[in-house]
């Protein structure tokens, strides 16, 4: 299928997909709503298939590339859901310890997508751990409605601690420096800085893409330097933004945030329309940088 943009998309039904993967609205409401879009001979199924994620798309480094070793571990979760799957991945050849990132998945469970973001933090010399929170109920099921359903069963509690397990498991690793960040999107973001508030100096970098900010006082236990990416056309994370920075300045945490024009809610994911090219190179070398300069 031809790749689409955002711009190929009246921003109305942009926000009510938002809506539907956000799970604020059923799949029929989204099929009943978005009939008022559906002109030019489209038909609500079409628009659907355009707007949801096709994974091919998001493959920047393949599962067998050469410059990474990737295995498939189960980490002890004893105050979670007893164990959770995760994703391992380091550069290969790899010369003594490495830094490391949690890297939390969206609302839908480990798919495809955050699979290769893993792999590009490997391939830029970090070892990236990429938990499943949908362990518990059998792993992600291989698409991404059926992953939304299932995340719904999962304690969400439980859930917060199986990452908290898998960010302590990382830390400790022998071929771990013993610094790790989290990264994470959308949930994950807000997984990202609900560790930083868990781990405090345990943490060395938070980076949430879009993510649900905590509050005033639970931004005060934060330690870790923080960089927070969000979209313009995103209010419903985007408006929690100015409140966080002002708790995490008067916190004195080291923090940026940045708020990129005319993007998309999940304008980092390269397998939706809402995917934006600029933004998304740019927040991820702005990634990258801090990462670099905080937990390398």
């Amino acid at each position: 299928m031809e790749r689409k943009k955002a711009s190929d998309f009246p921003q109305d039904l942009l926000n009510l997909f938002d809506h539907y993967v956000h799970g604020e609205i059923s799949r029929r409401e989204l099929f009943d709503r978005a009939q008022a879009f559906a002109v030019g001979g489209l038909t609500v199924a079409s628009l659907f298939e355009m707007l949801r994620p096709n994974y091919a798309w998001a493959v920047e480094v393949p599962k067998d590339d050469s410059r990474i070793k990737a295995e498939w571990v189960t980490v002890p979760s004893p105050h979670g859901n007893g164990s959770i799957k995760a994703y391992l991945v380091r550069p290969a050849p790899a010369a003594g310890k490495l830094p490391g990132v949690l890297v939390v998945h969206e609302n839908r469970g480990l798919n495809p997508y955050i699979e290769d973001v893993a792999r590009r933090l490997a391939v830029a010399g970090f070892m990236a751990l990429a938990p499943d929170g949908l362990t518990s109920v059998g792993g992600y099921p291989g698409d991404d409605e059926r992953g939304a359903r299932l995340f719904k069963e999962v304690d969400g509690a439980k859930m917060l601690e199986d990452f908290l397990a898998a960010a302590t498991w990382l830390k400790s690793r022998p071929d771990c420096t013993g610094k790790i960040a989290a990264v994470g999107f959308c949930y994950g973001g807000g997984v990202a800085n609900r560790l930083a508030v868990r781990l405090g100096s345990d943490l060395a970098a938070a980076v949430p893409f879009y993510g649900i900010q905590p509050n005033a006082a639970e931004a005060a236990k934060i330690k870790a330097p923080v960089l927070a990416h969000y979209a313009e056309l995103d209010n419903r994370i985007t408006s929690g933004w100015p409140a966080y920075q002002a708790a995490l300045t008067a916190a004195q945490v080291t923090h940026k945030g940045y708020v990129y024009a005319g993007a998309n809610h999940g304008f980092h994911n390269d397998t939706t329309p809402r995917y934006d090219a600029a933004a998304a190179k740019l927040a991820w070398q702005r990634t990258l940088d801090w990462l670099n300069k905080y937990v390398r």
